[in-house]
Order: structure tokens, then C-alpha cells, then sequence
């Protein structure tokens, strides 16, 4: 997956946020606008698609809603792994533009992803809860939880960035 190297192609428009803000001292209602335009404006028309939705933004953690739709959920009658994989990469993208206080060109180095259980189609959404362990000069590094509503685990990742 390329998600995050999609953010990263703003297709010749402005900055997202030309300055950037302090997210210590942003809302969460502030940091989650910040994140919608984000993957508004950079995002790859099909993760736009997925509907993902910011529903926490904080500067080390971001969590996202993503809706259980027919277009993927495979033959099997469960949620695919891809879609998976696009929203964790997606959080990952977006818990850094709200540790940043704005939107930083990047690209992902290293997704390890494991799949724990089955999401079945009648699931409403996953939760993707997106820490961010680490954030150096040129590296990051987090963690993304993929939930079911009853909490439970369907996928587990680990990811390195590198900053652009």
C-alpha cells in the first residue's frame, strides 16, 4: 500500500496548513478539522472513497471510523485486508499531521501488519487507533489497532516513515 506517498503528492495545490499549528495548544475539534482537509486535499481520490472519519485527534494519538461497506467486504463475506491496511496507513499519515500541527510530506518505509480475526459484513465500522511512538528528524514510528465495535482485535501494525 502507498496511501501515505499518495498524502504526499498534493497535486500542485497550496500547503494544507501554510502554518503550521501547535498541537499542544490545538482543540481536538481544532486538530480534527486540520485532519479532515488533510486527507480532503491530499489524500488519493480512492482513500477519500473509503470514508474514513477522524473521530479523536490528539499530538500523540488519532482515531479513525472506517464504515464496513459491500465494496470491501470480499467473497469471503469479510472486510479485505487491503481496506485494512489503507486506513491504517491513512492513521498514520494523519496522527503525524496532528503531532506536526500540520501536514509534512512523507512516505511509508515499513507497514507490518497482522491480521487477527475476521471483520464480518455486517460490521457497521472499524475503529483504527493510530499511536505515534516516536518522532525524530527524518524517522517515525507508530503503532495502529484495528477494533471491532466490542473492542476486540482484527489487525495489530507497526510502521516506519520517513519524513520528507
Amino acid at each position: 500500500m502507498r496511501a501515505a506517498q499518495d498524502l504526499g503528492d498534493t497535486r500542485g495545490t497550496a500547503p494544507v496548513h501554510s502554518q503550521p499549528a501547535t498541537p499542544m495548544n490545538s482543540t481536538p475539534s481544532e486538530l480534527r478539522d486540520l485532519l479532515d482537509a488533510t486527507l480532503e486535499k491530499v489524500a488519493a481520490p480512492w482513500i477519500v472513497a473509503l470514508g474514513l472519519k477522524v473521530v479523536e485527534a490528539g499530538p500523540q494519538q488519532t482515531v479513525l471510523e472506517l464504515p464496513v461497506t459491500a465494496q470491501l467486504v470480499h467473497g469471503g463475506g469479510v472486510l479485505c485486508g487491503q481496506a485494512m491496511l489503507a486506513a491504517a496507513d491513512t492513521a498514520m499519515v494523519l496522527a503525524l499531521t496532528a503531532a506536526e500541527g500540520a501536514f509534512r510530506p512523507m512516505t511509508t518505509v515499513q507497514l507490518q501488519t497482522s491480521f487477527l480475526r475476521p471483520v464480518p459484513a455486517d460490521t457497521a465500522c472499524l475503529r483504527v487507533v493510530c499511536t505515534v511512538l516516536r518522532k525524530g528528524k527524518s524517522l517515525a514510528f507508530g503503532e495502529i489497532e484495528c477494533l471491532t465495535p466490542d473492542g476486540r482485535l482484527a489487525a495489530h501494525a507497526t510502521t516506519t516513515y520517513a519524513l520528507l
